[in-house]
């Protein structure tokens, strides 16, 4: 018997309210569907996109774009309720699902196989989105006094809410993380999004401090999108949407995927982690695993764990409906916690056995023996959301901790195809050990177009196609002509360029992590969060150039609300590495991760630092640039390694209205 999983029955259904609003509210299929303790060896996991919120619009016209848009707003409201989740988790190592209980965004099981993963909000530029965030889940008293510090992990049950990329009001009841939303408590998040927010992929998280490892490592994640129909004008970019709208010859297919890694435990009576002899984690047959303590985080404790990345709630799932020769956009989110992943695809082995009962610590001969053949390219064309101004071919994409790849994909022939989380150099990952590989999926591709001329042709040619019918004509040859010289995007990138004559302050930012104080700080700039303590005041309307680096080990920087472009990224002898044709080897063995983000726009950027703790300084600098537009309040920055961010790594940031005298004006002056 196949355990094929499908979605495609979830769903929110929107139920008029009074002045023409809409609720969403969450219906599942709730069959009564077993839990199979020990099902076929070979099961056959079908993974889709995560079930999707589809909002409607209304008919009031938007009252101003500054892009041209034929496009509609609309109003929406969406309950969002926080419990325990019982649900099962695939285990290959003992071919059996494992029963969890998690924290998770909806009470409900939607699907007994993927509970996990939660669903994707799609929206539009200039729609209005309220969730109402219903914390229904036990009492935490740590929630209302803490008696330890303030930066020690606590009130596990208290959240709130982070539209992860989003450039949206970051203050009151806008994309507000500085709040606890506490056991019994409700609170509408209002998300109004500005006509000319750029299109993208982003993602949605829980982010209250003490407890947002725990929680994105239970699954409270999921997917947000931003549709764009502004097609480039003659005086303005538009939306790589448009150009990838499906046409006769290509259907353009997308594929969403919520990357995650869940990190369950199952412990003894005395409360210690159950561990195999091989000293990955063990949940034996009864037991309920879930994740109630840090010390389930830390230094290579992914890895060690044995647990398995999922993909939409589903561990090693296949994709299916693949055709050659045709493009497929597939829009990736890393929503772990602290672990890269390093995508790749490569064609499986004929007469290669099943990998579904393969243990974590036997996958990297798997992938050895029957993941054969080079790499297949992936086309990146955005980075965060955001779209780049030219196509970059990649055969292996990192993805740091939030990272998002856009990338456009063709699979060159029919056959089966291992989607791996491959090797990389030790520097490039966060436990700065080397990686084995980790078999991630597969995906069955079905007969179709043959590639005479290769990938990277066939995707210029299918582009161009698609150009012809679908962009405007007075700016279609520009577009086709940009195609053809190098994928160039130049017609769709959001943000213009930051020149050097705009800039207008400077800021610098440094992680480190001191071991030689108990307990250990996380630090940014030498000083642990402090939730009473505004770390930086910033000016409306400015433009800083951030000088990154890191200290101790790597670190993911993420700063909320304003995107940043990079220009420049330094090895530590001064090279700079983010260049197109650059080389990043200055450990000794290549990092391509760095290889042509110059000019690319960002919220998230790994601060490298070379060498482990102890030795010679090895920090690489980071320069990047971003505008302080729209938005006054108080926000975040911090490391995208959520336990260190839980810990004190991160920076409250305020933006303020210029006083006219050179200053910021940050109250009302008697």
């Amino acid at each position: 018997m196949k355990d094929i999983v499908k979605n495609d029955t979830n769903s929110f259904r929107l139920v008029p309210l009074s002045g023409g609003l809409l609720m969403a509210v969450f219906v599942s299929a709730l069959s009564a569907m077993p839990v199979q303790e020990n099902p076929a060896s070979d099961p056959a996991r079908i993974v889709t996109n995560p079930p999707l919120l589809q909002l409607k619009r209304k008919t009031a016209p938007m009252l101003a774009a500054p892009r041209k848009a034929t496009e509609k707003s609309h109003e929406a409201e969406l309950d969002l309720n926080i419990v325990y989740t019982d649900g099962r988790i695939w285990n290959p190592s003992v071919q059996r699902f494992d029963k969890v209980s998690l924290r998770s965004y909806r009470g409900a099981r939607v699907d007994p196989d993927a509970p996990f993963v939660s669903p994707t909000l799609e929206i539009n530029p200039g729609d209005t989105i309220r969730i109402n965030l219903n914390n229904r889940l036990p009492a935490d008293p740590s929630c209302i006094k803490s008696t330890g510090p303030v930066n020690a992990p606590h009130c596990f049950n208290g959240t709130n809410l982070h539209t992860h990329g989003l450039w949206v009001n970051p203050a009151g009841n806008g994309d507000n993380v500085l709040i606890s939303v506490n056991p019994g408590v409700s609170f509408q998040y209002e998300y109004d999004v500005p006509s000319d927010h750029p299109a993208g992929t982003f993602w949605y998280h829980t982010h209250r401090h003490g407890s947002t490892a725990l929680q994105v490592s239970s699954g409270m994640a999921g997917a947000l999108i931003i549709r764009g129909r502004r097609p480039p004008t003659q005086t303005g970019n538009g939306d790589i949407d448009t150009l990838l709208k499906p046409t006769a010859a290509q259907p353009f297919r997308e594929r969403v995927l919520v990357m995650q890694q869940i990190q369950y435990a199952c412990r003894d009576a005395g409360g210690k982690i159950k561990l195999n002899p091989d000293e990955t984690y063990r949940c034996d047959p009864g037991d309920i695993g879930g994740i109630e303590h840090y010390d389930q985080f830390g230094p290579n404790s992914w890895p060690k764990s044995g647990r398995f990345t999922s993909i939409n709630g589903h561990v090693l799932p296949t994709f299916d409906g693949a055709v050659a020769g045709r493009v497929e956009r597939w829009r990736v989110i890393h929503g772990g916690v602290r672990d890269t992943i390093n995508l790749q695809f490569r064609e499986l082995k004929s007469g290669a056995r099943s990998p579904s009962a393969l243990p974590a610590a036997e996958h990297d001969a798997f992938v050895s023996e029957n993941c054969a053949g080079e790499p297949l390219p992936q086309h990146a064309i955005a980075a965060d959301g955001l779209t780049m101004g030219a196509a970059i071919e990649m055969h292996q994409t990192v993805f740091q901790p939030a990272y998002r790849w856009d990338l456009l994909m063709v699979f060159p022939r029919a056959g089966t195809y291992c989607v791996i989380d491959a090797a990389a150099p030790a520097s490039a990952s966060v436990g700065q050990n080397p990686p084995s590989h980790q078999l991630l999926g597969l995906v069955r591709v079905t007969p179709g177009l043959s590639l005479p001329a290769g990938i990277t042709s066939h995707l210029v040619t299918a582009l161009t196609a698609a150009a012809a019918v679908n962009m405007p004509a007075s700016v279609r040859a520009k577009i086709v002509a940009d195609l053809r010289n190098g994928l160039k995007l130049t017609s769709f990138v959001p943000h213009p360029d930051i020149p050097d004559t705009e800039v207008t302050g400077r800021q610098s930012l440094l992680f480190n992590i001191d071991v030689n104080v108990k307990p250990t700080q996380f630090q940014v700039n030498g000083k642990p969060f402090d939730p009473g303590r505004v770390d930086r005041v910033l000016t409306l309307g400015g433009v800083d150039e951030w000088t990154l680096k890191s200290d101790f080990v790597s670190h993911p920087f993420h700063i909320h609300v304003n995107p940043f472009q990079i220009m420049k990224i330094l090895d530590p002898s001064g090279k700079d590495v983010s260049t197109a044709d650059a080389v990043d080897n200055a450990g000794g063995t290549v990092d391509l991760q760095y290889r042509a983000l110059k000019g690319m726009w960002k919220d998230t950027l790994w601060v490298k630092n070379l060498v482990p703790p102890g030795q010679p300084p090895g920090q690489y600098t980071l320069v990047v640039r971003t505008r302080y537009q729209r938005y006054i309040g108080d926000y975040v920055l911090h490391c995208h390694i959520l336990d260190h961010e839980d810990q004190g790594m991160m920076q409250i940031i305020r933006v303020a209205l210029p006083d006219g005298a050179g200053g910021t004006s940050e109250r009302h002056q008697h």
